[in-house]
Order: structure tokens, then sequence, then C-alpha cells
């Protein structure tokens, strides 16, 4: 338990130094992220509506 927690806290820490160190790069990894998320909720949208 107290290992999950130092996890968190460091994952946390190095968003936030990575998040104040380079904008920019930040701003493209979330860019690209949401992409991948939003091209597969289309994807699940076009089986499902295949389906029917």
């Amino acid at each position: 338990m107290q290992v999950k927690k130092v996890l968190t806290y460091a994952a946390i820490a190095f968003v936030a130094f990575y998040l104040f160190t380079r904008p920019a790069d930040a701003a493209t990894a979330v860019k690209g992220a949401m992409d991948t998320v939003v091209n597969a909720a289309d994807s699940l949208a076009l089986f499902f509506t295949r389906l029917t």
C-alpha cells in the first residue's frame, strides 16, 4: 500500500515537472492521447452500427 502511494506521488511529480519544463511537448502528448481515445470510440461506434 505504501509503495503504491509513493509511485502515485512520483508519477504526479513527473507529470507536473514535464508540464512546466516542456509545455508544448506535454500538449502534443495529451492531444495524441485524446486522438487515440476518439479514434477508438469512433471504431467502436462503427462496429456497433454495422451489427444492426
